[in-house]
């Protein structure tokens, strides 16, 4: 029995998979187990960041699997503890939290928004304000705060106390904020919503109104993060200072970690025995993600924005696409047909990725011109 039909047989039937069995990479080029090479658009959903085997990445995470792969959380590691500095001193933050996964992060952020309103103001401030389209996780409480529709079926009863708003309406917002709002959630750019950036102007009112009623201001990098906008946060392009942030995906570039940070106004509200992780803070996955933060400098974002205008040109000049949104290489390329258009990528040897009406393009961040100029040229091929 082959690796398609045993994962169909045994696997739970969670994923529409493509019939691509990749064996190695490297770089942004993976090899299936056929030795047929695709250029990668996608990096396992903005994981791998700064492609496959980063040979920083690797020896960290080698190194360290080879002295202690786990350690519980009653005792401190050397990695948990250089991460978390690294964040904090690169963010403005204070304290950081460590868990497995966006989800978890963002789950991390909604307990820590109730408990600061809970710890100051008492019960009845608890709901959290989202917005249409956003995208927060497949908890069944990351659903609750997910501004889609879609997603909320099948799992009732939800978490309650979510209240939705469209992006980019300062004046609806305005009136979301009621008396019983403790914080509000934003993604910088909607990923899974259709790759669309937030006005800077906007997300600039929301931060006044936010400190102005005492509402924690959180932001969702679980995507965005870790260079992928081109700075190391996008927040930092916004000209704002959140309360919380929340960070996965490229942090562990391949391997499983989230992080939540909290600003000095909540640093001290988790405290012992109020939330935890048998994983979070593992010594390997925070090894592996020292090196790519360490990784991330001025060189890099530098080469991200001139790899994202390179991008948008070349998807601008083809037929087939009506416009191009996104923040650095972060991109949505909105086309008719897009799961179409992403299976036609795939035949010809590129993983791009959808959302909504849009092809979603994550290349790494360290992505070498020659394999760009191959999927540009794919590209080209299949929107023309």
């Amino acid at each position: 029995m082959g690796v398609i039909e045993t994962s169909k047989k045994y696997l739970a039937d969670t994923y529409g998979r493509e019939d691509v069995i990749f064996y190695k990479g490297k770089g942004a080029t993976l090899t299936d187990i056929y030795g047929e090479k695709y250029i990668d658009f996608g990096c396992g959903i903005a994981v791998n960041g700064l492609g496959v085997g980063f040979r920083k990445w690797k020896r960290a995470v080698k190194r360290q699997i080879g002295r202690i792969a786990h350690a519980s959380n009653l005792f401190y590691t050397q990695p948990a503890a250089e991460l978390a500095k690294l964040l904090c001193r690169r963010t403005g933050m204070k304290k950081a939290f460590f868990s497995n996964s966006g989800a978890e992060a963002n789950e991390c952020a909604i307990k820590t928004a109730r408990k600061y309103s809970f710890d100051k103001y008492g019960e009845n401030r608890a709901v959290i304000v989202t917005l249409e389209n956003s995208f927060h996780g497949r908890t069944v409480t990351a659903l609750s705060a997910t501004g889609q529709e879609a997603f909320h079926q099948y799992f009732m009863p939800f978490t309650e106390g979510f209240r939705f708003v469209p992006a980019n309406d300062a004046a609806a917002m305005e009136t979301a904020l009621t008396d019983d709002v403790c914080a509000v959630m934003l993604e910088l750019v909607q990923g899974e919503g259709g790759v669309i950036a937030l006005d800077k102007e906007y997300v600039q009112a929301v931060e006044k109104l936010c400190k102005k009623k005492d509402i924690l201001l959180m932001i969702d990098e679980v995507q965005t993060g870790n260079g992928r906008t081109g700075t190391l946060y996008a927040f930092q392009q916004y000209g704002i200072s959140p309360d919380v942030i929340t960070t996965a995906k490229g942090l562990g570039n391949g391997l499983p970690i989230g992080a939540t940070l909290f600003s000095a106004k909540c640093e001290k509200t988790l405290t012992p025995g109020t939330h935890g992780s048998t994983f979070g803070g593992n010594p390997a996955a925070c090894a592996g993600a020292v090196a790519v933060i360490k990784s991330i400098n001025d060189k890099l974002l530098k080469g991200v924005e001139e790899k994202a205008l390179r991008i948008r040109e070349t998807l601008l000049a083809c037929s087939k696409v009506k416009s191009v949104s996104g923040l650095g290489l972060m991109i949505g390329a909105e086309v008719e047909n897009a799961a179409e258009l992403k299976k036609q990528c795939l035949q010809k040897g590129l993983v791009v990725l959808t959302a909504k009406d849009r092809l979603r393009l994550l290349p790494p961040l360290n992505i070498g011109n020659d394999e760009l100029e191959r999927g540009l040229a794919i590209l080209r091929e299949v929107l023309k």
